[in-house]
């Protein structure tokens, strides 16, 4: 019961947005907005943990398959 409180509240917050004019969120973004997201993130890990050249012989051996 305790759980519902807060859901209830998101909810009805929900639908005075909605009803005020407003367009409800749907939980889903633009693929390419969540990959400008992750890229950052992305670049620093590899760097960091030295996965950098792993990121390059893996993209060298996929080209060498497509035959580039």
């Amino acid at each position: 019961m305790a759980d519902s409180t807060g859901r209830t509240a998101l909810l009805a917050r929900g639908r005075r947005a909605t009803a005020l004019g407003g367009s409800r969120p749907t939980g889903t973004r633009h693929p390419l907005i969540a990959v400008a997201m992750v890229l950052p993130l992305a670049f620093l890990l590899a760097v960091v943990f030295g996965g950098w050249e792993a990121v390059v012989t893996q993209a060298s051996s996929v080209a060498g398959m497509l035959g580039r």
